[in-house]
């Protein structure tokens, strides 16, 4: 029967009509498809877990707020040892005192820059000395930490690139370099938060796709490295959550970053793509980082399975389905066909 069903020519499949919008541009369109079900990797049924939880040391970087926050609460009361890195720890932000707040042996912040090898150090020595028995090592190292801005590729200064860089991808790759030696101990877990944008790229938003485009190729050569040593590696990639997660802070955040990004531009830039074109591109991304999700438990799940399967996926794809389809378009079909969709 399979061998018959796989045989028959596509063109005798039951197949459906998809319409869509892009929610950026405002055009419409539709798709032909085989109606062959799928279920969207965001949506998978999840496996079995590792045991004992309760003996499991994770770090997370990017605690104050967002996903690290949440993740920080959520893996404790999974019974982990939680050890929450924080950007403004010394400077007491509301987040690092909420974590404080709960007074317990399994949750301790620690004040962690990825972006300072000596924070980096420091930390790691820290949280090696906190262990009830180092030479077990660190199970799970979670790379949240991350910033992002937005602006064409004209509009944005070179010191801006380098800002994203230095937090995204090299505060990835400094964190995973120092801890490393404990999680190959633990024969552990490292999950790296990366973000659709990591796999298919977007107008305005080049600082921050080049970062997690490198995520996901350092993450894959870690994997690629990590597994006869017993070290699993998996990358989260969230959909739009930029509304729960105040990335940019809000709308008055994004203005404030594009009156400064104007004032900076060179004059011939200015006149040559002109004002209302750049607050066109503002407005925007002000519409898209209000539209998005409002709920992170899909990626809270995703990150916990990855730490506690016993066999985790490589990826993860917390978002909704908008975005999934998207992103298998713009990876999967030609160039000409995705960008006639999605760009043009």
């Amino acid at each position: 029967m399979l061998t018959a069903r796989l045989s028959r020519p596509l063109s005798q499949l039951p197949r459906k009509t998809l319409n869509f919008s892009d929610r950026e541009n405002g055009t419409r369109g539709s798709l032909l498809f085989n109606s062959a079900p799928f279920v969207p990797a965001g949506h998978r049924t999840y496996a079995a877990s590792v045991d004992p939880v309760g003996s499991k040391a994770v770090l997370i970087t990017g605690c104050d707020s967002g996903f690290g926050f949440s993740l920080a609460k959520h893996l404790h009361s999974e019974g982990f040892l939680v050890f929450a890195g924080c950007l403004m720890k010394d400077k007491g932000s509301d987040g690092v005192k909420e974590l404080d707040s709960m007074k317990s042996d399994r949750l301790r912040t620690v004040q962690l820059n990825v972006c300072k090898s000596e924070e980096v150090d420091k930390a790691a020595e820290v949280i090696r000395s906190s262990l009830e028995d180092p030479e077990k090592g660190l199970w799970g190292l979670v790379n949240n930490a991350g910033i992002s801005t937005f602006g064409d590729v004209e509009f944005t200064s070179m010191e801006t690139y380098k800002e994203v860089a230095e937090v995204n991808l090299w505060g990835t790759v400094r964190v995973t370099k120092a801890f490393l030696p404990l999680i190959r101990r633990a024969k552990g877990r490292v999950v790296n938060i990366s973000s659709m944008m990591g796999r298919m790229a977007n107008v305005a938003r080049s600082p921050y796709c080049i970062t997690k485009f490198g995520v996901e190729a350092f993450s894959d050569c870690l994997r690629y490295e990590m597994h006869p040593l017993g070290v699993k590696v998996s990358v989260v990639e969230p959909g739009n959550f930029i509304a729960a997660t105040s990335l940019y802070g809000g709308t008055e955040r994004i203005q404030a970053i594009a009156n400064k990004m104007w004032e900076e531009l060179p004059e011939v830039v200015r006149q040559d793509y002109g004002r209302k074109y750049f607050d066109e591109k503002v407005a925007r991304m002000e519409s898209y980082c209000t539209s998005g999700s409002t709920d992170t438990s899909p990626v809270i799940k995703a990150v916990t399975h990855a730490l506690t399967a016993a066999t985790p996926y490589t990826r993860y794809h917390p978002m909704d389905y908008y975005w999934w389809l998207r992103m298998q378009i713009m990876t999967h079909f030609p160039g000409a066909i995705s960008d006639r969709i999605y760009i043009h």
